[in-house]
């Protein structure tokens, strides 16, 4: 049975920050079904790397909750070549909005990190009393120190001014809304864009960065939503929790099913040159699963949601408007 809830979401006035993005937007479906008011402010209307800005927009809007999905996000490329933007942008983020909502006396904020702030060593799979007990992966330490500080922002909060100010871990997160740019995505995006365009062009391969053996795990943005909102109403502690589906693939046999998706029936090449990250992580998600969550979709599935997606997207006509 699920955990009781102690933030019922009926009534409440609650602000998405990042709705736009794959896991913001995720949100904001999956909150339509809640008796409640979903607030945005778009990228046009409210810059969240400016303080005074953020704290202008809170003290207007008035929101009763915060799920902060908002973060300058990328793969081990984008995170390798601009290190400043990633971290420098994220705090500031973070930062505005956390400060804000206590100013604005915010009754709840849910603050959204990431897997990459456990060490690179970790034992797996990760529990959540792993942060800080090693060094962490260099490919993506920056977006990892912000993570971090995110997190430690939330407890500061919570501590000194009593806010119930909480975080959620997720893994590896795909699916509608994804980025599909080669030069800062993610693996499972960068591979069924690669699968999709050797299979247009009638390629023989594709090929993979690294070695091919890291294990990773990975998320449907539709399964981590449904985390949050069940965290948002359930959850109210100082510990950050994981969020994950407690299975793992080597990034091989991902590439292997991306292909199966795609239709690509060509070869598949790895290229030891380029770095591999972390080998494998896998983050326990037991605490998630004792107060009653478990994800629904699976990998196959929430792999074919994503393709069809992109695909979808990039067969509008040109000059339709799409929100993405």
């Amino acid at each position: 049975m699920p955990s009781e809830v102690i933030y019922p979401l009926k009534g409440k006035r609650i602000w998405v920050a990042g709705h736009r993005g794959m896991v913001g937007s995720a949100v904001v479906r999956r909150l339509a079904s809640e008796d409640c008011e979903v607030l945005i402010a778009g990228r046009d209307q409210l810059d969240l790397r400016r303080q005074a800005a953020v704290e202008a927009w809170m003290d207007q809007a008035r929101p009763d909750a915060v799920i902060l999905a908002a973060a300058k996000v990328g793969g081990i490329l984008a995170n390798d070549t601009y290190p400043a933007d990633f971290l420098y942008e994220n705090l500031m983020i973070e930062a505005n909005i956390i400060h804000a909502a206590h100013r604005a006396d915010v009754a709840k904020l849910l603050f959204l990190g990431s897997s990459c702030i456990y060490p690179k060593e970790a034992a797996q799979p990760i529990l959540e009393s792993a942060l800080l007990t090693g060094p962490l992966e260099p490919t993506n330490e920056w977006y990892a120190i912000a993570k971090i500080a995110g997190i430690k922002l939330a407890q500061a909060y919570r501590r000194q001014h009593g806010r119930d100010f909480i975080s959620a871990m997720p893994t590896n997160l795909y699916g509608p809304g994804d980025n599909f740019d080669l030069n800062t995505s993610h693996v499972l995006p960068a591979l069924i864009r690669k699968a999709h365009e050797a299979k247009i062009a009638g390629a023989n391969h594709i090929t993979i960065w690294g070695t091919g053996a890291p294990r990773r795990e990975f998320l449907h943005a539709d399964d981590c939503a449904d985390a949050l909102v069940f965290m948002l109403q359930r959850y109210s502690d100082h510990e950050h929790v994981n969020v994950g589906s407690g299975e793992d693939i080597t990034i091989l046999d991902l590439a292997r099913l991306v292909c199966d998706v795609v239709g690509f029936e060509g070869d598949i090449r790895t290229d030891p040159s380029k770095p591999d990250g972390t080998m494998r992580k896998l983050m326990s998600g037991e605490r998630l699963r004792a107060m009653g969550w478990v994800p629904k979709i699976s990998l196959l599935d929430g792999s074919k949601d994503a393709y069809r997606d992109w695909r979808d997207f990039n067969s509008t006509p040109r000059g339709a408007t799409v929100d993405r």
